[in-house]
């Protein structure tokens, strides 16, 4: 049987309401004995090596060959992820094999079609860059 383990960032949060109800309590522990404890209760001998276990996986279902829905450039696509790259903590470089070609050009005149893209998101499944108003050039149904 597997357990689900926390993202990094979720093992950070529960290890500050760890660290809040102790104190409530009249415990005060610093942050790294919370992260410590968190670790401890996920089975591993300490954070360190709990951290190296959760902290450079891709979130549930960002893994090569699973189905994927979002949008590119405000396009929606369905699509297979075909590889995953880990950046850095939370932040993902994604290859995805889209099921029909999305136009990624809003001129009448002219059309550009993709059916293969990259881009980087990160935690919230949204990229960084941003179209000139506003919307994530890349985003992920998560």
């Amino acid at each position: 049987m597997s357990r689900h383990l926390p993202t990094a960032a979720e093992a950070k949060e529960q290890a500050k309401r760890l660290r809040a109800q102790l104190a409530d309590q009249g415990s005060v522990i610093s942050h790294s004995n919370a992260l410590e404890l968190v670790a401890h209760q996920n089975g591993y001998q300490d954070w360190n090596t709990f951290h190296a276990a959760i902290g450079n996986r891709p979130p549930d279902g960002w893994t090569p060959g699973k189905r994927v829905q979002g949008s590119y450039l405000s396009q929606p696509f369905n699509g297979t992820i075909v590889a995953v790259e880990m950046l850095h903590l939370g932040w993902f470089r994604l290859v995805l094999d889209l099921d029909e070609a999305v136009n990624v050009v809003t001129f009448d005149s002219f059309s550009n079609f993709r059916k293969r893209i990259r881009g980087v998101v990160g935690p919230s499944g949204t990229s960084r860059e941003r179209t000139s108003n506003g919307v994530p050039h890349f985003r992920l149904n998560i």
